[in-house]
């Protein structure tokens, strides 16, 4: 799986199969391409496409503008475009693919083995053109969303004209990897042009390769603050709301730690802000006293700004809120506000007591928690953190309600116990690390994108499950597709800790 675009190489057998397929690979610029005039849509595309040897012209001056492509020739470039290991199996998984010495063979085998296309058939038909719908499907699965996508068949796109694999085409279309024909089409049997591919691949190399996820880490400790490399901002958790006839903000944490961890902060260059964290008690006061109360206290620490975290409110709480945090946003002037809030839950998008559409216009970032999701009644309880599935679902409604620049996502860098069906807390990274030393069984659930370990424990089945370096990637490279400007970690002492992969 391509989680972050690295410098190609054009290896040996990707000049053999241009050979052998009768495609020169001539590295030459669009615009030394007759058929693409210079003013083309698909020109800039077409060019970074041949620059970066995913493709080439069909000769020395002629792109192939505006004819099909292959469902062969796709697999091949999708090969080079991820930039997969090459397999070569002795017998071939399709009926119409056994010959070794084809020049598609390789890449087909290559693309199965990676999950990009299935044996849903016994033939793959090399020579059919690829359609806008396979394309789709086929780019899907090779980002390794293919088990959201089928689980995403109900998600709503604007296309009336979408049967087989609407869940896929959904997802492309969610994603910004492709578009429509017209506002509610999408041909879905129509082929796939060559530059139509160059303009979709370029586009996604863009959003794989040209965002950057920015860092925010939440620092309660001395140990945390031992862990601040890479974090691009520090919100320091030391001051809570209370209530005494109006709401206050009262630092809680001990002068001498507090002095310890912003030295830390200080060193490491980082953005600080202060984290004030409460409940119900931080809207009993009006929205402007509580607002100049958050701001004093900003000024008189000299912070950088401030991260608001409100949780447990009611619904009939949720306009008293968003006036706090716009009441908040005009006190600050200069300084940084990013408001924590719970990510929208179920199948209807309940967002609780947040408008999360007026917070996200009135806040420097919007930091969203994502529930865990939780399955018992078997043998083993399921309970993946940040789901796939939930995460997509989240990001793909806040599509035209907040902008994504604005967007942090928390990533849980401790794992999820459970005993039988009881939940049973937490465990650090050492402590994973401990109880797969200790003989715990290991797993990694490509259904649920996390690792889990399994032991008995009073006659029961324990299970832990956490997220590795794997399921981190899996996550952070969605984000980037839906150009999520930061991710967030809220115990930022293990977030660096080699946890088992299996």
């Amino acid at each position: 799986m391509r989680m972050k675009m690295q410098i190609r190489r054009i290896a040996v057998w990707a000049l053999l199969v241009c050979l052998l397929s009768g495609v020169v690979p001539v590295p030459a610029a669009a615009a030394s391409f007759r058929d693409v005039p210079a003013a083309s849509w698909a020109a800039p595309s077409i060019q970074r496409c041949v620059q970066q040897g995913w493709f080439q012209g069909e000769s020395a001056t002629t792109f192939g503008m505006g004819h099909p492509m292959t469902r062969a020739a796709f697999t091949v470039v999708l090969c080079r475009f991820f930039d997969w290991e090459m397999v070569t199996p002795q017998k071939g998984t399709y009926e119409d693919v056994q010959d070794p010495d084809a020049w598609y063979f390789s890449a087909v085998e290559t693309a199965y083995a990676n999950g990009a296309i299935t044996r849903q058939t016994d033939t793959f038909r090399p020579a059919d053109s690829i359609t806008r719908e396979e394309m789709a499907a086929m780019l899907v699965r090779a980002l390794g969303y293919g088990t959201i996508a089928g689980l995403a068949q109900a998600v709503s796109a604007p296309f009336t004209d979408t049967t087989t694999n609407a869940g896929y085409i959904a997802m492309a279309y969610e994603l910004g990897i492709v578009n429509g024909t017209s506002g509610t089409t999408f041909a879905p049997d129509r082929a796939a042009t060559r530059e139509q591919v160059a303009v979709i691949l370029d586009r996604l190399d863009q959003k794989l390769s040209g965002t950057t996820l920015s860092q925010l880490g939440i620092v309660s400790s001395v140990e945390d603050a031992a862990a601040l490399e890479d974090l691009d901002v520090v919100a320091v958790s030391a001051a809570r709301f209370t209530y005494s006839g109006q709401t206050q903000v009262n630092v809680v944490m001990e002068e001498e730690t507090l002095s310890r961890i912003r030295a830390a902060v200080e060193q490491s260059g980082a953005t600080e802000l202060l984290r004030v964290s409460g409940g119900s008690l931080a809207l009993k006061g009006t929205p402007a006293t509580t607002a100049e109360a958050l701001a004093a206290t900003v000024r008189q620490g000299n912070y950088d700004g401030i991260l608001l975290d409100i949780s447990s409110l009611q619904d009939n709480q949720r306009s008293q809120l968003t006036r706090l945090v716009q009441q908040t946003a005009a006190k600050l002037g200069d300084k940084l506000l990013y408001v924590m809030a719970d990510a929208p839950a179920g199948d209807n998008g309940d967002t609780g007591a947040y408008d999360l559409a007026a917070l996200g216009r009135a806040a420097d970032k919007l930091v969203l928690r994502v529930d865990a999701y939780e399955k018992t009644g078997e043998e083993l309880a399921v309970a993946p953190l940040e789901p796939m599935e939930e995460l997509y679902s989240v990001l793909a409604g806040l599509d035209g309600v907040v902008a994504p620049e604005k967007l942090s996502v928390c990533i849980s860098t401790r794992g999820v116990c459970w005993t039988g069906e009881k939940r049973s807390g937490t465990m650090d990274a050492q402590e994973i690390c401990a109880q797969a030393e200790d003989g715990a069984e290991g797993y990694y659930s490509s259904r649920y994108e996390a690792a889990y370990l399994t032991w008995e424990k009073g006659g029961k089945q324990a299970v832990v499950w956490y997220l590795d370096s794997r399921a981190m990637e899996v996550r952070e490279q969605l984000l980037r597709l839906f150009g999520v400007g930061q991710v967030c970690f809220q115990n930022v002492t293990e977030r660096t800790t080699q946890l088992p992969e299996f």
